[in-house]
């Protein structure tokens, strides 16, 4: 460690403590978790109750009167992503060998490029830039050329955007982005007292874009809706970057000697969903949004989750209330436990047998006195995603986590055959509960398991680096929280991993 070292750990905010710390997970590596079993309906999963005869469920209206309330309700959009991997396909195009499409994913863009949002933007850089339409450069031949204006900086530069800024909707007003379209979603599950209140965590690059496209459109859907908007925006912080590792567990530097850093993933943002300032905060990814003749599913089930977040909620808030008066008597003791064990799926596992009164009062103050968050799970139907789990924790308990494959042993048969039997997956649809029974916010990076990161292999300067990612946002990052699984339609999913994606029935 030298002098410049010091500096540029001071500039970032990482103490010499926690780079060694760092550096020590690259010796130790992480523990596998232990998988008691895949959640399923009935055993960690929960079905949305039937709807009632007026067409709307329990859940739904919980929601609907909570929003009667006057809470702060922030809908929370991790939208640092680069659109790069969306358009891996097209680069791959640009750089090979032949001129015309010749796999499946080229011959469906091309034949199919008039069905595109960004269509006739990109027909209006290519006449231009190459005095032809898009029509006349593929008579012609000339596909590479409309990629060339579609990806790089010659044109609408989608390659080097983030996908929040891309537009993936067609309407006769306008198409949209996706920023547009969680805007209007949080206009009709996220109106309180005619305010919507959005945040999006961004790249540091691309903030001002943000804010110019949000400025352009606001007044438009405000009009729309009947509704004010306060939209804020928050990059990733420095001192969450992680080290990167050489082979020999050493900080990687590069050809100057400096130390070279990564961002730790999207586990970093547990400390800017922190910074916020609200009752109740829902989560999903930039990516997944649909337009709006698909939209009515979506928001009948944020509010069905919503809601099943503010009944828990509530019956905890009870059950505090009656834990710190401190005397309980035994049958309430029980409706309490039972009430953790069944509803919360905080599963004992035989940690309180034999243990007296006190001492099960004292467990059930901290199982019920932590942020709370519901999520919605989808039945696996292949898409890629982290699935839910019933997980061993230290104390001995038993409770609901959100797993990626990388946080698995996949050399061990009794977790390859649990995978195996999962039968739902993460679609990152969340609802939080970030405050306490006196309606205190809670230390959200207090309630993260620090050994649930994981290590991946990169190169950097043609030379083998080992990189940090920090415990997931919704997985080690909410290890410690209340989980509850809810399943809901697999229409509710629709992201976009490819520009094809845009394509889909779903998102035309």
């Amino acid at each position: 460690m030298n002098e410049t070292d010091l500096k540029f750990l001071e500039k970032k905010g990482i103490s010499e403590q926690q780079l060694d710390e760092q550096l020590k997970c690259f010796a130790t590596g992480f523990p596998w978790l232990t998988i008691e079993k895949a959640a399923e309906i009935g055993d960690g999963i929960v079905k949305a109750e039937d709807k009632a005869a007026n067409g709307q469920r329990q859940s739904e209206a919980s929601w609907d009167a909570y929003l009667k309330t006057g809470k702060n309700v922030v809908k929370f959009v991790p939208a640092s992503g680069a659109a790069s991997r969306m358009f891996k396909n097209l680069f791959e195009f640009l750089n090979a060998t032949y001129e015309v499409p010749t796999n499946d994913f080229e011959k469906k863009f091309f034949g199919s490029i008039e069905r595109f949002a960004f269509y006739d933007d990109l027909n209006k850089v290519c006449e231009k830039n190459e005095g032809k339409d898009i029509k006349t450069l593929i008579s012609s031949g000339e596909y590479k050329k409309i990629v060339d204006n579609l990806l790089n900086e010659k044109g609408l530069n989608y390659g080097n955007l983030p996908k929040g800024m891309l537009k993936f909707h067609s309407y006769n007003d306008g198409n949209r982005t996706p920023v547009e379209e969680h805007m209007v979603e949080g206009a009709l599950y996220a109106n309180v007292g005619g305010v919507v209140r959005l945040h999006f965590t961004v790249s540091a690059e691309h903030q001002k874009a943000f804010e110019e496209k949000v400025s352009e459109v606001k007044g438009k859907y405000e009009k729309q809706f009947g509704v004010k908007y306060e939209i804020s925006f928050s990059v990733q912080k420095p001192n969450t970057d992680t080290v990167a590792a050489d082979t020999n567990n050493e900080p990687f530097r590069d050809d100057k000697g400096n130390m070279v850093f990564r961002p730790g993933g999207h586990g970093a943002l547990i400390e800017n969903l922190n910074d916020i300032d609200a009752d109740v905060v829902f989560i999903k990814n930039i990516d997944n949004v649909v337009p709006d003749n698909k939209k009515d599913i979506t928001v009948e089930y944020k509010k069905v989750l919503a809601g099943i977040l503010v009944q828990a909620q509530s019956k905890s808030f009870e059950y505090l209330k009656i834990l710190e008066n401190g005397s309980v008597d035994e049958k309430t003791l029980g409706e309490i436990e039972l009430f953790s064990e069944k509803t919360l799926n905080n599963k004992s596992a035989g940690t309180l047998n034999g243990k007296g009164k006190e001492e099960r009062i004292a467990y059930l103050k901290k199982k019920l006195n932590r942020p709370i968050r519901v999520c919605g799970m989808v039945k696996n139907e292949g898409e890629p995603g982290g699935g839910p789990y019933l997980v061993q924790n230290e104390d001995g308990t038993v409770s609901p986590q959100i797993l990626e494959s990388s946080q698995i042993n996949t050399n061990d048969s009794r977790s390859m055959q649990i995978m195996k039997t999962a039968t739902h997956f993460n679609p990152v649809d969340l609802v939080c509960g970030l405050k306490n029974w006196k309606g205190e916010k809670f230390d959200l990076p207090k309630y993260v398991d620090k050994k649930t990161g994981f290590i991946s292999s990169k190169s950097k300067y043609g030379r083998e680096l080992k990189a940090l990612e920090l415990p997931g946002l919704w997985n080690g990052a909410m290890s410690d929280w209340n989980t509850l699984f809810v399943e809901v339609p697999v229409e509710t999913f629709n992201p976009v991993k490819t520009v094809n994606d845009l394509l889909r029935e779903a998102h035309q």
